[in-house]
C-alpha cells in the first residue's frame, strides 16, 4: 500500500511539475515568497480592527500566531526528522533528475509535510472561521491552494506533502480559533455589522465614471491589495 501511494505521489508530482515556462518560473517563484504577502497580512489585521474591539484583535492575532507556530513546529521539528522524506529536488533523491528546478532552488533536505502548505491553510482556516462569508472564504482558501501549488511547480514538494500539511494547518487553525472564541463575549452579529460599515464613500460630486456614490468597506481593501499584488507579480514576471 505504501509503495502504491508513493508511486502515485511521484506520478502526480511529475505530471504537474512538467508544465513550466520562463514566465511561470518567475511568477511562482515570486508568488511563493513570504514577504510579498505582507500587504495582505496587514489588510487582514486592518479588517479585524474594523470588526472587533482592540482586546479581541490582540487575542485573535495571538491565536493566529499560535496556530502558525504549532503548525510549523509539528511539521518541521516533529514529523520531518522522523519521516525523513527527501524533497523531489534534493540531489540525493533519484527523482530529482526528472524534476524541473527553478533558478537552482531546491529547498531544504526533507519536505514531508509541507510547512508552506500547513502555514497557509492554518491562516486560511482561522480567517475563514473568523469571517464566514462566501466570497472571502473562496478568496482565502484559493490563496492557500495556489500558495501550496507553487511548491509543487518549483519541485520542492510532492502532492502528499501538501495534502498532509494542509490537513495539519487546518486542524491547528480551527483549534486555535475555537480557543480564542472563548474570550469573545460580544455577539458575532455586532462584529459583522461593524465590518459592513463603509470606510468612506465617493460622493456624488465626483465625476469618475461609474464611481458616484461608491461605498468602500474594510473587506474591499483585502481584495484590492491581493489584486494589486497578483498584477504586480505578473508584470514583473513578463
Amino acid at each position: 500500500m505504501i509503495e502504491y501511494l508513493t508511486s502515485l505521489d511521484n506520478s502526480i508530482f511529475l505530471f504537474f511539475n512538467s508544465f513550466h515556462s520562463p514566465f511561470f518560473d518567475r511568477f511562482w517563484m515570486l508568488f511563493t515568497g513570504r514577504f510579498i504577502w505582507i500587504p495582505m497580512y496587514a489588510a487582514l489585521i486592518f479588517t479585524m480592527t474594523k470588526a472587533f474591539r482592540p482586546r479581541m484583535v490582540v487575542v485573535y492575532i495571538a491565536a493566529i500566531s499560535a496556530a502558525i507556530f504549532l503548525t510549523d513546529q509539528t511539521c518541521a521539528t516533529l514529523i520531518r526528522p522522523i519521516v525523513e522524506r527527501l524533497r523531489p529536488a534534493n540531489p540525493e533523491n533519484p527523482i530529482s533528475v526528472l524534476t524541473h528546478i527553478v533558478d537552482g532552488y531546491r529547498g531544504g533536505m526533507y519536505g514531508f509535510p509541507s510547512c508552506h502548505a500547513a502555514n497557509s491553510f492554518a491562516l486560511a482556516t482561522f480567517m475563514a472561521c473568523l469571517f464566514p462569508r462566501g466570497r472571502f472564504i473562496a478568496f482565502i482558501f484559493g490563496w492557500a491552494v495556489l500558495n501550496s501549488y507553487s511548491r509543487l511547480y518549483l519541485g520542492v514538494h510532492y502532492p502528499g506533502d501538501l495534502l498532509v500539511g494542509a490537513f495539519i494547518g487546518s486542524f491547528y487553525g480551527l483549534a486555535c480559533y475555537t480557543i480564542a472564541l472563548q474570550f469573545d463575549k460580544e455577539h458575532r452579529s455586532v462584529a459583522f455589522e461593524r465590518l459592513r460599515r463603509p470606510l468612506f464613500s465617493l460622493g456624488s460630486g465626483m465625476r469618475l465614471a461609474g464611481l458616484n456614490g461608491m461605498v468602500v468597506r474594510a473587506s474591499d481593501v483585502i481584495f484590492a491589495i491581493i489584486g494589486v499584488t497578483v498584477v504586480s507579480i505578473t508584470l514583473v514576471s513578463m
